[in-house]
């Protein structure tokens, strides 16, 4: 039996909490100042984090290892095995010859890339999240802006940062049930106060999407797009998670975003869309990110050779617009069925396994003495976003008249391109796992949370946080809304704005997980460059970060007549 000492440094919670913070700071500076490949910093974390726990915490070796083992594996399934379904299907469309389709009607929408931008990340990205969540929309955005000609570099930068806002109510709102299930507060009440804080993110992410693909200049000659999707897609987030539904909440926001792009683009049109082609699209066989250094790495994702179908150029037939969009189509509808429908998800439930991790389970307490049911892997073979995506892309496969060995050679390449991404993901769970079961993480939750009426401006941190390393906005509202809930009451706060200001710091602590790092690297075909993504998205998730930080503060005094 093994029970958490979050002080076990001579009786000192400051200094135990530094202590438990060096496997997280051995990632970042491994990322972001030594440069290191994503799989050797997770890694090296995870060899600190092992250490910590045994030495510092006193956590038998066996269980040490063993909780690293259990987070390794939920690491390949289901996070792993989600973004190597996503990138097969999108392959899938290419070998099939139907992507160029699906460009000429993005192009048809609108054949400004930053605009593209903005409604395929943000917009197309922000369905998916609210759908599949997981990683499933980093990995799909990020190949659909490289295949339309973005370089891999940008593609990765862009896709993260729009998979922001949209978190929070990701997976038909999980991270929310999550934290209602584990606090005892009404779920409905801990959206509708995340509904009033994520939406001042979503306003300005599709602006600085503009930025990030053609800095300043895209800014001033895209704005009314970008202005209108923002506040559109905050409105309805704000009114769906307040009055609608929590869990519908970012389907009725994504599509509402999307459709005032499209409203917006009958009316008017961007100047300079010609000039921003010619600089931000690349030719595919060199479309490398001029702005990095050293080896480029391992190639885009492009499809493993097989019989590829080139269509005619001429004319995008109806027949072919649905065709070029029925992948896409086919996803929104298997997820609303499996999400949304309640027989459906009553059996997909049912099918998951629950396994009491060997040796593990029941050896391991919590804090307060009482058994850890974070030992136990629940095996979720058919209703994991993952499975749906590959029965997806089965159907695809047949309706494009992709041959069988064609579709599993395509397959085996994509588990080869993503084995080092799959190495990394395992190893950052793997750390994850040995923080929380060893009371390193929530160590660093309690010393933050004891500095009283102050803790409401601090209080985002654990969940940006704990999304950082777990790459879930639902396991960081697992492992801190409880705590955030407690640290509350005994400052006197309201106690539903903190477990809310967790999942809304979570949002803008995504970009940077290693985990999520590991996708869009994958994505885009720079396996080996997860430190130069980190660089790029790191100031704007601290940024991000601050102003939830003042909103909260703000909110749990002057500005309280802004909660519901």
């Amino acid at each position: 039996m093994y029970t958490p000492d979050l002080e076990p440094l001579a009786g000192s919670i400051g200094l135990s909490a530094a202590v438990a913070c060096l496997p997280l700071l051995t990632v970042f500076v491994a990322l972001g100042i030594l440069r290191w490949k994503a799989h050797f910093a997770g890694l090296a974390g995870l060899a600190v984090a092992l250490a910590v726990a045994i030495f510092a915490y006193d956590m038998p070796v066996n269980l040490a290892g063993l909780s690293a083992t259990q987070g390794f594996v939920f690491g390949l399934f289901p996070i792993v095995w989600i973004v190597i379904c996503a990138i097969w299907l999108y392959e899938l469309t290419v070998a099939s010859g139907r992507f160029d389709d699906l460009r000429r009607i993005i192009d048809a929408i609108s054949d400004d890339p930053r605009i593209q931008a903005i409604i395929i990340a943000f917009g197309f990205g922000g369905l998916l999240e609210a759908l599949a969540g997981f990683g499933a929309p980093v990995a799909i955005t990020g190949v659909m802006l490289l295949a339309i000609g973005f370089a891999p570099m940008r593609a990765a930068v862009v896709v993260l940062l729009a998979n922001t806002a949209p978190v929070a109510f990701g997976a038909i709102g999980i991270p929310i049930l999550t934290a209602g299930n584990l606090t005892g507060i009404d779920y409905h009440e801990i959206g509708a106060y995340v509904g009033h804080q994520t939406p001042f993110i979503a306003l300005f992410v599709p602006l600085f999407i503009a930025f990030l693909t053609d800095g300043r200049r895209g800014v001033a000659q895209t704005w009314p797009v970008a202005v209108a999707v923002g506040v559109v897609f905050a409105i309805a987030q704000w009114v769906s998670a307040t009055w609608i539904s929590v869990e519908l909440t970012d389907i009725i926001a994504s599509l509402a975003g999307i459709a005032a792009a499209v409203v917006v683009l009958r009316f008017w049109k961007p100047a300079g869309s010609d000039e921003a082609r010619e600089r931000i699209l690349l030719d595919r066989d060199a479309n490398l990110d001029s702005g990095s250094s050293g080896s480029s790495g391992p190639a885009p994702i492009t499809p493993a050779p097989v019989a590829t179908r080139t269509l005619e150029a001429t004319p995008l037939t109806t027949q072919r617009v649905w065709l070029a969009l029925f992948p896409y189509l086919l996803i929104i509808a298997v997820f609303c069925v499996a999400k949304l429908w309640s027989p459906v998800t009553r059996f997909l439930a049912s099918t998951d396994i629950a396994v009491p991790w060997p040796g593990l389970d029941g050896n391991i307490l919590t804090a307060a003495g009482s058994p850890a049911t974070t030992t136990i892997y629940k095996f979720t073979w058919l209703s994991t976003p993952g499975t749906l995506l590959l029965i997806c892309g089965v159907i695809v496969a047949a309706v494009y008249r992709v041959s069988a060995p064609d579709a599993v050679r395509l397959f085996g390449s994509t588990l080869i391109k993503l084995r080092f991404s799959a190495l990394t993901v395992g190893a950052v769970l793997a750390l994850a796992y040995v923080m929380n079961q060893s009371g390193q993480t929530i160590t660093i939750g309690t010393w933050i949370a004891g500095t009283g009426a102050f803790f409401a401006y601090l209080s985002p941190i654990l969940g940006w946080l704990g999304t950082a390393v777990t790459g879930s906005d639902t396991s960081a509202n697992a492992l801190f809304a409880t705590l955030q809930q407690t640290a509350a009451i005994n400052a006197g706060i309201d106690p539903t704005l903190l477990v809310a200001a967790n999942t809304s710091g979570g949002v803008v602590g995504k970009m940077i997980s290693p985990q999520n790092l590991a996708i869009a690297a994958s994505a885009v075909g720079l396996v080996g460059r997860e430190s130069e993504i980190f660089r790029k998205v790191i100031w704007w998730s601290l940024g991000l970060l601050l102003a939830i930080c003042l909103l909260v503060g703000l909110q749990s005094s002057v500005l309280a007549w802004m909660l519901p």
